[in-house]
């Protein structure tokens, strides 16, 4: 796909967020930019301008099947990573919920799982959440204890968004579809940053959101495997296999499309690319700060993401930092306490780590220049 876009600088500051969201890549909004004006018809009309806008839609999710390894009639758009997972969780919930009313999940989920799963319990529901390790990573064996026989569902994220961890879910879709369990899998870090293939996987329902992989804000997919029943999310004219009713986001769905071909062409190079400078930001991190403490698995983790906890900075220096480099904190200061992440908490980091921690998360439009400049501001963090 070509552009002539000009590609965002995202130097002022220092943009090492991506984790939180990243920039529509320009090839995405050439892609979109028709239907923005000229190519507006409703995919629904019989007519040409019907049949065009069907025929895009119809493009884009061949194009995030082709990512996922899936067939399209597996897809179902939706507005993004929090309505996928909770039209997954919900949906599966109600619509076996005479076969049990357990599920299991874990306690670094993201609030579009864990607040799902605790709203359910106002149903009759009840929720295992299953501890992670150090790392940031749950055991399988711990998975398989939680297991009752009323359990129908077990939600795991693939790839945290906080620290990066990637999760077995392979392993615990075994020990799942072993005793009649399916198996969410929230995915929306790790789509398009490292391979996702749900045949591999054994999944029955995975998120997708857009806007963690160069697509706008607003734009999601749910991949619901073949014979998996869900409750229906919105009623109307049967849009979606009948599963969401309402005029398709035509816009957004093509631009969701873009992005997923623009992953899978460039996918292991993206990879290479993230973890060079990933690990170039942290050997100058350790340089200039050797009691810096890395936060998630080691080895097994995105390879953009880069948690790092800063126990003998000052913390308002830290606060201070945020105004040059766009990155995330690991807490939240007010005037009588801190507000640790939820995530640093279940994996038991100190406070005196935690406190101080930062994540950095680069991408597509990072380069070098951007990782020395971070640097170079984060020598003014004062011990």
């Amino acid at each position: 796909m070509k552009s002539s876009f000009v590609l965002p600088e995202l130097t002022d500051p220092v943009y090492l967020d991506y984790n939180a969201t990243t920039p529509v890549d320009p090839r995405v909004a050439n892609e979109m930019q028709p239907f923005l004006c000229t190519d507006f018809g409703n995919p629904s009309s019989g007519h040409s301008y019907g049949i065009q806008t069907k025929r895009a839609i119809n493009k884009a999710r061949q194009q995030v099947a082709d990512l996922l390894n899936c067939s399209p009639a597996s897809l179902l758009f939706t507005s993004g990573g929090t309505e996928a997972n909770n039209h997954a969780i919900r949906g599966y919930a109600f619509a076996h919920q005479k076969k049990g009313n357990h599920l299991v999940t874990t306690s670094i989920e993201h609030p579009a799982v864990l607040n799902v799963c605790h709203y359910l319990e106002k149903f009759g529901f009840e929720i295992t959440i299953v501890p992670v390790d150090q790392f940031g990573m749950v055991d399988p064996k711990s998975i398989e204890k939680a297991i009752r026989p009323e359990t129908i569902l077990i939600s795991v994220m693939l790839a945290n968004n906080e620290v990066g961890t990637i999760q077995p879910v392979r392993e615990i879709c075994e020990i799942a579809h072993k005793n009649g369990i399916a198996v969410h899998c929230d995915a929306a870090q790790a789509v398009g940053k490292i391979p996702v293939d749900v045949n591999e996987l054994g999944i029955d329902l995975l998120s997708v959101a857009g806007h963690k992989f160069y697509a706008p804000k607003g734009i999601g997919a749910l991949y619901i495997k073949p014979g998996t029943e869900l409750e229906v999310f919105m009623l109307g004219g049967g849009q979606e296999n009948g599963q969401r009713a309402g005029t398709e986001n035509i816009l957004e769905i093509v631009g969701l499309g873009a992005a997923a071909a623009i992953a899978k062409e460039n996918l292991l190079s993206e990879m290479q690319h993230s973890r060079h400078l990933r690990d170039l930001l942290w050997q100058g991190i350790q340089q200039k700060f050797p009691t810096a403490r890395l936060n998630g698995h080691p080895e097994k983790r995105l390879p953009n993401t880069l948690n790092v906890s800063f126990p003998a900075v000052d913390e308002f220096s830290i606060l201070n930092i945020f105004s040059e480099i766009a990155a995330s904190a690991g807490a939240a200061c007010h005037a009588k306490d801190i507000s640790i992440s939820p995530v640093l908490q279940a994996m038991q980091v100190p406070l005196e780590y935690a406190r101080n921690t930062i994540r950095f998360s680069v991408g597509r439009f990072t380069t070098e220049a951007h990782i020395e400049k971070a640097l170079k501001i984060l020598d003014n963090l004062r011990i």
